[in-house]
């Protein structure tokens, strides 16, 4: 990870799996600990995070008031209800917001914190949890570059990052990295419960889909070639693969996965209407 300029202290508003991946991301990179603080409702659950060298709270002010850059990473639903305390902590200074919460506005955090706060979304995905992480991120208009140059910094720590320039575009992020990991699942829970049905044991149809799918993924991320492409290498004419292949679009396979996104993409502005509120 490159570090920014100015390094900045950490707080972790809420200390779930998401906050935890970032963290220990953070300090497998050589961040600080005790530029780090996490703040839960109860100490006890953040023992570890205090082993390690962490700053922890039970109280959200004290964690805001202390830092220059703070991580949201509470349910959505209990965002507003966290935030609107903290409304004279956050204005003490300028302070930088970076938010894991799906389908929560820039304005609607902004009008719970009291100000014009520089706010940055973020939607990653669970596969940060093994720094494998893909996150989009957005920027509003109070956000330096200094403090976008730190939100990558910290999003980094697990993962990839890819900005956008508009907020709505988090819909389509959400639909396509955000949930894209349950579709893989889906996909390789399908694919062994077909190898079973011809015969294999759940035992070897899952260790073969699953190695299978961990390599076709690398060789993605390693390839210059698109995935269209391979799979245009592998699919040999009159073979196995292709009649395979040929079977899924007669299927209409893109068509399926792109109306099960548009759904997700229609949902994530529905519950952004929702939880906004």
């Amino acid at each position: 990870m490159t570090q920014p300029a100015k390094q900045p202290t950490l707080a972790f508003i809420g200390a779930g799996n998401m906050a935890r991946a970032i963290i220990g991301g953070l300090l497998k990179t050589g961040f600080p600990a005790d530029r780090i603080w996490a703040s839960e409702p109860t100490l006890d659950r953040m023992d570890d995070l205090k082993a390690q060298g962490l700053n922890t709270t039970d109280d959200n002010a004290v964690a805001v008031k202390n830092a220059d850059l703070i991580v949201l990473a509470v349910k959505p639903q209990l965002l507003k209800e966290v935030l609107l305390p903290l409304q004279s902590a956050a204005s003490t200074e300028d302070k930088l917001f970076v938010s894991v919460a799906a389908g929560i506005t820039c304005d609607s955090i902004n009008q719970w914190l009291g100000g014009q706060q520089a706010i940055v979304r973020c939607m990653p995905n669970t596969p940060a949890l093994v720094g494998m992480g893909a996150s989009g991120l957005y920027a509003n208009a109070q956000v330096s570059e200094e403090q976008k140059t730190q939100a990558d910094s910290v999003l980094s720590a697990v993962g990839i990052t890819a900005w956008v320039d508009e907020e709505s575009l988090l819909h389509a992020i959400t639909a396509v990295s955000g949930s894209g990991p349950a579709y893989y699942f889906l996909f390789m829970e399908s694919m062994i419960n077909a190898g079973i049905k011809q015969g294999l044991s759940r035992e070897v149809a899952t260790q073969l889909t699953l190695q299978t799918a961990r390599g076709a993924a690398e060789i993605a991320c390693t390839s210059d070639s698109t995935p269209a492409e391979l799979c245009r290498q592998v699919a040999s004419p009159k073979g196995t693969t292709e009649r395979a292949i040929l079977s899924f679009q007669s299927q209409q396979l893109d068509q399926v996965v792109e109306n099960a996104m548009v759904a997700c993409a229609d949902r994530s502005h529905e519950l952004a209407k929702l939880l906004g509120e």
